[in-house]
């Protein structure tokens, strides 16, 4: 199989179940937002020195593909191929993941900077892909009904990634720095 199939040259992509799309359509940008966070979280997970973080990491991305590939299957051909994305036993493992973290962690008292160790940072940055990934999912819903579990999912992927920069910092022993709000 060629890795080049000249077809997207024009500025068009085929979806799942058949079809046409400008690669600036709505549903190539949420699937494309869902590309860009499972590329992050497999940097997270090459920078994680953590086996539970990477175990995590690469289980999520699996869930990640599943997703991208619903986003990228129209309504009329998703039942028929089967394509439903995340579910919320799916959201529930998230947030069982979140309390487990979350008893290593003193409590926030603060917003908390970006930062501190390498792969905390990159936990980091893929928290943001993921909130853009959430707000063009969130597009594609308004034109397109998602379940709701889809959006539910990434809402709280974010959340889970979040803790898990903080447990990066806290088993480094490496603190949060805390927003100290405006100066001057």
């Amino acid at each position: 199989m060629k890795i080049y199939t000249r077809r997207g040259d024009a500025g068009e992509t085929d979806l799942f179940g058949g079809g046409r799309v400008s690669k600036d359509h709505l549903r190539v940008d949420a699937y494309g937002s869902v590309d860009e966070l499972n590329a992050a979280l497999g940097v997270c997970a090459a920078a994680t020195a953590q086996e539970d973080l990477r175990k995590l990491a690469h289980a999520i991305q699996h869930t990640l593909f599943d997703l991208g590939a619903r986003l990228a299957t129209p309504a009329t051909a998703r039942a028929a191929r089967g394509r439903t994305g995340p579910a919320d036993a799916d959201v529930a493992s998230l947030e069982g993941r979140i309390d487990v973290l979350e008893q290593e962690l003193p409590a926030l008292r603060r917003f908390v900077l970006p930062g501190g160790t390498p792969a905390a940072a990159t936990f980091h940055v893929a928290r943001t892909v993921c909130r853009r990934a959430e707000r063009r999912a969130v597009a594609l819903h308004r034109v397109e009904p998602l379940e709701p579990a889809a959006l539910r999912y990434l809402n709280r992927l974010s959340d889970l990634l979040f803790v898990m920069a903080r447990i990066e910092n806290r088993r480094a022993g490496v603190p949060d720095v805390e927003w100290e709000g405006q100066r001057g």
